[in-house]
Formats: C-alpha cells, sequence, structure tokens
C-alpha cells in the first residue's frame, strides 16, 4: 500500500552531524505532512521534527537550532539534517508520514521500522 524507505542512522560523536532520509512510495494521493519521531530506551516516543506539504515546519524544543527538516514534494522524500548531535539524541528514529491513499478520502498514519542513531565517544 504505502511504503516508508528510511535511511542515514549511523554511530557519529558528540557534535557530529547526520543526515536522516525518508522516501514515501506506493498508492498514495496526497501526503499532508512527513517528519521523525524518536523512541529511547526507557522514554516514551516523541516527536523530533515534521514538515507539511506546505513547508510548515515543527520541532522538539530540544532540537530547535540543531536539526532542520526539508521536504522534495516530487519525490515525496524529506529530510532531516542533525546537527550538534548530543548522547541525548540517541535513539531509534521512525519516519512518519500522514498520507491519503489513493481512491480514499481519509488520512492514515504510517511508519517506517526506523533507523538506529548512536551518539557516543
Amino acid at each position: 500500500q504505502v511504503q516508508l524507505v528510511e535511511s542515514g542512522g549511523g554511530l557519529v560523536q558528540p557534535g557530529g552531524s547526520l543526515r536522516l532520509s525518508c522516501a514515501a512510495s506506493g498508492s498514495i494521493f496526497s501526503i499532508s505532512a512527513m517528519g521523525w519521531h524518536r523512541q529511547a530506551p526507557g522514554k516514551q516516543r516523541e516527536l523530533v521534527a515534521v514538515i507539511t506539504s506546505g513547508g510548515n515546519t515543527n520541532y522538539a524544543d530540544s532540537v530547535k537550532g540543531r536539526f532542520t527538516i526539508s521536504r522534495d514534494n516530487a519525490k515525496n522524500t524529506v529530510y532531516l539534517q542533525m546537527n550538534s548531535l548530543k548522547p541525548e539524541d540517541s535513539a531509534v528514529y521512525l519516519c512518519t508520514a500522514r498520507v491519503v491513499a489513493s481512491g480514499r478520502n481519509a488520512f492514515l498514519n504510517y511508519w517506517a521500522p526506523g533507523t538506529q542513531v548512536t551518539v557516543s565517544s
């Protein structure tokens, strides 16, 4: 139906950078928003960043000024540039998309399997 292909995770030292990407494909009529949540052990899943089809963005307070989300609507792809990474940023990052499937009227939420980001010296 709808697939989210996510890449870019890995191991990085504190202060380093990573760039995540997520591409949506399948039976998609429209995408209202795409972004990332993250899940760390012992913590609840939290919103990291989201961008709407119109280009509006929202960020968690903890990442403002360090992370930048952008999009390529023609490719149904979203990017998360993560700079000045901290150990507390370590988590599984899960791409999300809110879409309308072809032939339907309702929005549905989709989740990628997730990619591990580890910030450690």
